[in-house]
């Protein structure tokens, strides 16, 4: 067993030695560590086992050493013998080397001045190539350096783009082009700088410069317009237009256009208007965007050259504070907006797609906006018709040419049917002022003709047509006053000047006729209706003014048919259109007749009060003094006095306007007997109150006003003869046994009525002493009135339950 250990353990020896011989010294180390790792004292037998193969491999060399060493000694003895000659030769070669040296000195000499001006002539070569890379990009530099002085900042920048991309790289690797390549970003960005100043002045220019130039464009339009209507006129010739009116100094014929105008218009087309290109250089916009294309940054100009625009516009549509108080207020305004958008037109033709077509539509439906809400709010503040004629007329050029630069306009022309509106409104005003002067002027008297000329002169400026007149000797006179040709003359005037209106609105001649009918039935029916109300109500007019008035509104209610063939002959539209409108100018005067009447019944109704108030009667009088009142006798001749000056007015408002009057009288009188603070009425009062209606009913039948059928007009005081008899009679038995019959004598006396006198005149007969001595007779009729008052009463009481 331990000769089996120990031979394993000499095998295990072997291959470490065998590992350690043929294994690199620095991979040696686990090798050994394996010998450690074994059994106790297992690395002192593998040390002797070292010390063995030690001994063993120093018995082989000093073996190889003993056999080489006589060879390695022959060696060293020949090397010897080569040592002689081999300083024999060093000798020679020095000495030959010596030779040489002092024999190609000079050659060497000649050799490096041939190498120094090869080199010299290398490097001038190598420096002209090189200067001839380099002169280029100066040149360039240097042409750069010129067009930035003389401005040329887009050709500047294709210089450097040219410098960037073909000439510099060449030379990139000296200094001053990396200084060059370093300038241009810097140079770049003074252009951007420098144009965009050059921008913003042209901003300020063009906004200061709006206004001639939108004052040009609208020139242009007007003579375009101008033209268009010249070239009208001539395709009508041949045709003869019959001048129907003038209107301020300017003939109007029957188509509507004017003479007079057209030459002076002529004559302004004949003169060269500058267009927006003469009045405004471009060239900065051009330029600033070439530049801001060509440095990759065209849509930063874009989006600022339209913000700054948009700035402007804002700014452009603000109106002045009083744009309304001068037309010049409102041109200056349109002006302005014409010219900034006429200039954006050109930006939008002239170059591609700084300015769009929906930015143009954007920037024109905002401007839109704010100038419909401008001229709403300012002509509004306008009363002056011609100043809102004027205003018309500068919003149709305003709105033709825009139009002429593709920018719709329908929105303004619907304004104008506002604006038409105000217009009429302020010529409704106008007209007021003017019938009213008209009116207090008038004298309300027919109008004297003396000769013919006046005849012809009045009929020439109202239609009128008497066959008896015409018939009737000069000196005559015509039924109207003088007011009647002169408020149909100021109407025609109103519809000249609402024409003036409907021109250039790009309308039919239908829907003129209708604006023009509209426009004058609110003339009729509103202005001349209130004028004439107003008149009417007025306290100075007496009942003479009144009925002239109503003759007045007679002859104007005939001549309205005439006035619809005067706006047929203008607007050439038949009356027999479909739609046409009518005039209402007849209810008007209808209206104005009416309320003349019913002012006729009511004045003729006061003075027949302030008669009455003028009657003293002594009610306790014993007899009445055998003749009527003499406030009665001074009314009745009044009344007939005024029912003379009747005879003009249709029948059946003379025979109104009497019946009221008798009525307004007998009730006046009734209530004069009835007054609650008179307590006694004598029999006296009674007999001198009879003769004063005695006085009424021989007026009545006198026939005042012709028409009147039989005793018509008595029987307005039939309640007071009644009452009258009643008492005069003393016939109470009949009016107590006929009371309630048809065939009553005393219908129309009413038991309270009677009740109410008779108690007055009881209180008298209480207090009378006149008659002492028929002390009997007296008691029997105080007696007899005390009996009828108890049948009143209980006739009153009956009809009360």
């Amino acid at each position: 067993m331990a000769e089996s250990e120990t031979l394993e353990y000499v095998t295990e020896h072997e291959r470490i030695l065998q590992e350690i011989e043929s294994t690199d010294t620095a991979c040696v180390g686990p090798t050994l560590r394996s010998i450690y790792d074994d059994q106790p004292n297992a690395h002192k037998r593998f040390m002797e086992k070292l010390d063995a193969r030690i001994r063993n491999h120093d018995r082989e060399i000093e073996k190889m050493c003993n056999f080489h060493h006589q060879g390695f000694v022959d060696a060293i003895t020949e090397l010897l013998k080569v040592r002689t000659d081999a300083e024999k030769l060093m000798g020679q070669v020095t000495d030959t080397n010596r030779r040489l040296q002092e024999a190609g000195r000079e050659v060497t000499a000649q050799t490096e001045e041939v190498i120094c001006c090869r080199i010299q002539q290398r490097n001038m070569v190598t420096t002209v190539e090189k200067l001839q890379l380099c002169i280029p990009v100066l040149e360039m530099y240097s042409k750069l350096k010129e067009q930035l002085e003389s401005k040329r900042y887009y050709a500047a920048l294709k210089t450097m783009e040219q410098l960037e991309k073909v000439y510099i790289p060449r030379v990139s690797q000296y200094r001053f082009c990396q200084i060059m390549a370093e300038n241009l970003p810097r140079l770049r960005e003074e252009i951007k700088e420098i144009s965009m100043s050059d921008l913003k002045d042209f901003l300020e220019s063009i906004r200061k410069h709006s206004d001639k130039v939108g004052e040009t464009a609208m020139r242009q339009a007007q003579q375009h317009r101008t033209f268009n209507s010249a070239v009208a006129k001539q395709a009508n010739i041949g045709h003869y237009d019959k001048p129907v009116y003038s209107f301020n100094g300017r003939m109007h014929t029957q188509n509507g256009l004017m003479i007079g105008d057209d030459i002076g218009d002529e004559e302004e087309a004949d003169e060269e208007i500058p267009t927006a290109q003469d009045l405004v250089d471009f060239s900065p916009v051009y330029r600033c965007l070439h530049i801001y294309t060509v440095l990759g940054d065209r849509e930063t100009f874009e989006n600022y050259y339209r913000k700054q625009r948009k700035k402007q516009a804002r700014l452009v549509l603000q109106p002045q504070a009083n744009m309304h108080e001068t037309v010049e207020g409102y041109r200056r305004y349109f002006n302005q907006i014409v010219g900034f958008f006429v200039v954006e037109d050109h930006i939008l033709n002239a170059t591609q797609g700084l300015v769009t077509r929906a930015f143009t539509d954007e920037l024109w439906n905002m401007a839109l906006s704010k100038i419909i809400a401008v001229l709403r709010t300012h002509s509004s503040y306008c009363d002056d018709p011609d100043l809102v004629l004027e205003l018309k007329n500068l919003i149709v050029i305003f709105a033709d040419t825009l139009q002429d630069y593709g920018f719709p306009v329908n929105r303004l022309f619907d304004l104008l049917f506002e604006v038409r509106d105000q217009y009429n409104e302020t010529l409704l005003k106008k007209w007021v002022l003017v019938f009213r002067e008209i009116f207090e002027l008038d004298n309300y008297s027919p109008i004297p003709v003396e000769t013919e000329d006046e005849y012809k002169l009045v009929v020439s400026r109202f239609p009128f047509h008497d066959a008896e007149i015409e018939k009737q000797d000069f000196p005559k006179k015509l039924p109207m006053s003088q007011s009647v040709p002169q408020i149909y003359t100021q109407v025609k005037e109103f519809i000249y000047a609402s024409l003036k209106f409907s021109e250039s609105l790009h309308r039919s001649s239908t829907e003129i006729d209708d604006m023009l009918r509209k426009s004058t039935n609110l003339l009729l029916t509103r202005t001349l209706s209130s004028c004439l109300q107003n008149l009417i109500k007025k306290p100075h007019i007496g009942l003479t003014e009144l009925v002239q008035i109503i003759i007045n509104t007679t002859h104007l209610e005939q001549a309205c048919k005439y006035l619809e063939e005067f706006i047929t002959n203008i607007t050439n539209v038949s009356p027999e259109t479909v739609h046409t409108t009518r005039l209402y100018g007849l209810s008007t005067f209808k209206d104005a007749r009416h309320s003349a009447e019913g002012e006729i019944y009511t004045k003729l109704n006061q003075k027949i009060d302030e008669f009455v108030q003028l009657a003293d009667y002594e009610w306790g009088m014993a007899e009445s003094d055998g003749r009527a009142s003499g406030y009665l006798m001074d009314l009745i001749n009044f009344l007939r006095s005024t029912f003379q000056v009747f005879t003009h007015l249709p029948g059946k408002v003379a025979q109104t306007a009497c019946m009221s009057a008798c009525k307004h009288l007998s009730i006046s009188l009734m209530q004069m007997l009835l007054d609650t603070e008179l307590k006694q009425i004598s029999m006296g009062a009674i007999q001198q109150f009879n003769l004063d209606v005695i006085q009424c009913e021989l007026f009545a039948s006198s026939e005042p006003v012709p028409g009147f059928q039989g005793d018509t007009l008595q029987l307005a005081f039939i309640d007071l003869r009644q009452l009258l008899d009643l008492f005069m009679v003393w016939d109470w038995s009949t009016y107590l046994a006929d009371y309630g019959q048809p065939t009553s004598k005393y219908l129309r006396v009413n038991p309270a009525t009677a009740l109410a006198l008779l108690e007055k005149m009881k209180d008298t007969s209480k207090k009378n002493n006149i008659f002492s001595q028929f002390r009997k007779n007296d008691r029997d009729k105080q007696k007899l009135i005390e009996t009828v008052v108890k049948q009143l009463r209980s006739l009153v009481n009956g009809m009360s339950s």
